[in-house]
């Protein structure tokens, strides 16, 4: 079988002789150019398997290649070289298509695991199997054939052929993390493990030692080495969720081994390459992070090298019927199968869904227990409203609440929305009705906040994030 070839752009002699042996030695043909025109000539006449190009040339830069090959040739991954510490270039040669960067001086290492990414796109190459990742193949977890999910279909399928680092943006319970899998089970790393991290789990003094691993007796209770989440993710994707959460002391560390490819173990003397894809997530925003100072400008630019944003529940409701189906089809079992009814289907159509397609899950597996006869009607989904009850206690008297406003040039109140004068701020006047209905739940709950969130249909982390957005304090 023929080997696949290599294209080799670089205006250094030397250090195309050194990429060329490398090549060599792992069975594969090389071409090599010393330009851009060169290479561009080599590429009309010739497929490449990879073309690997330095960002300097001296008749333009390798980013110019890297935009004419991913447009003119979609099968072909380009990566590029890119001066040490120049985390600049390495970003934007990402976002402009490049399948992944190495830096130099060339760890010999580290060119040899990108290789053998980038030529496991290929399923015909010997000795570089892989898992066939078509781009025909279907999504089976993200469930939807609207526009919004049509659309996130093809920025997964473009996503999945590149190593560049991804930020999945999104509300609470949109599928972040599904994407993140469809985005891994798509792509040439596929057989390799997806490890999913919530760095707001971790305590921080064990941060350190759960991402690179430690030796054994480099701390007390240490009986043994062990692997980090780095090691353990070798050859697949590292999904990061909750980053934001995590300390600056660890994210100088993080970003170290992001730009080096490299980790130490805790008690180790040597560092050991690592071979990941970093997926990122969070429900805060990391631009306002990075101004108020609580998250690193650099790791900021290193992670949010693509951004892909999941569409939330309500701008999607022709998908509410065909998710419905498919969890309860996964939630049934031999005692309990049940189907929607007509009503209620058209009460979820009506439902704005702020926990999106997760509440989905959790009103259908609250029905399901209350359906009877096999079909699930409007009171058995027992859906919220926004507005909130009149609070009346069994052993007190009515609460006076009284909706507190302060918007300049508005008479009226949180509980009227329908003004005769418009606000002079429309989002000051809306947080003014979002806290003062948060209070209203806190109240009603006895500031129990699981009870409170229950009670607004939003999840305990989204009330937790809006109490401190809007400065809410539970009494002292």
């Amino acid at each position: 079988m023929v080997s696949p070839r290599i294209l080799v752009v670089d205006d250094e002699a030397d250090l195309r002789e050194l990429l060329e042996i490398t090549l060599i030695r792992m069975g594969l043909d090389v071409d090599s150019a010393d330009s851009l025109n060169a290479a561009r000539a080599l590429l009309a006449q010739q497929q490449y398997a990879l073309v690997l190009t330095d960002m300097r040339l001296p008749d333009g830069l390798g980013i110019e290649l890297v935009s004419e090959v991913t447009s003119a040739c979609k099968n072909t991954p380009i990566a590029v070289i890119t001066a040490f510490g120049s985390a600049e270039n390495a970003v934007a040669a990402l976002k402009a298509g490049a399948f992944d960067y190495v830096s130099k001086p060339v760890a010999l290492e580290q060119l040899r695991l990108l290789v053998r990414s980038a030529l496991r796109l290929d399923g015909t190459v010997t000795g570089y199997p892989a898992k066939p990742v078509a781009a025909n193949l279907p999504i089976v977890r993200l469930t939807g054939d609207s526009l919004p999910m049509q659309t996130l279909r093809a920025q997964i399928a473009r996503l999945a052929r590149s190593m560049a680092p991804v930020a999945v943006s999104g509300e609470s319970g949109s599928g972040k993390e599904l994407a993140a899998r469809e985005i891994h089970t798509r792509s040439a790393r596929a057989e390799h493990p997806f490890i999913a991290v919530n760095c707001g789990a971790i305590p921080d003094n064990l941060m350190e030692a759960e991402f690179f691993g430690y030796r054994k007796g480099a701390f007390t209770g240490a009986m043994e080495d062990r692997d980090g989440f780095f090691q353990a993710a070798h050859g697949g994707t590292l999904m990061l969720d909750e980053v934001a959460d995590l300390p600056l002391a660890m994210q100088v560390k993080l970003l170290r081994a992001i730009q080096e490819r490299r980790v130490r173990k805790i008690g180790a003397t040597a560092e050991e390459p690592v071979d990941v894809r970093i997926i990122s997530a969070t429900h805060k925003n990391l631009v306002q992070c990075v101004e108020d100072g609580s998250f690193r400008q650099d790791l900021y630019y290193r992670l949010n090298v693509i951004e892909l944003v999941l569409p939330a529940l309500r701008e999607r409701p022709e998908d509410i019927g065909p998710l419905a189906d498919a969890i309860l089809a996964r939630l049934a079992t031999t005692d309990s199968v049940a189907v929607l009814g007509p009503e209620a289907l058209k009460a979820l159509l009506g439902y704005t869904f702020p926990g999106n397609v997760r509440e989905l899950e959790n009103i259908l597996e609250r029905a399901l227990a209350f359906a009877e006869n096999g079909v699930i009607e409007v009171a058995d989904l027992a859906l919220k409203t926004a507005k909130l009850p009149a609070f009346v206690s069994p052993d007190t008297a009515p609460l006076p609440l009284q909706p507190r406003m302060a918007v300049a040039g508005s008479s009226a109140t949180a509980r009227n929305p329908c003004l005769d004068n418009l606000p002079n701020c429309l989002p000051d006047y809306l947080n003014e009705i979002e806290r003062d209905i948060i209070q209203r739940a806190l109240i009603q709950t006895r500031f129990n906040r699981t009870q409170a969130a229950e009670l607004l249909g939003i999840s305990f982390r989204q009330l937790r994030y809006q109490m401190q957005r809007l400065d809410i304090s539970e009494p002292k």
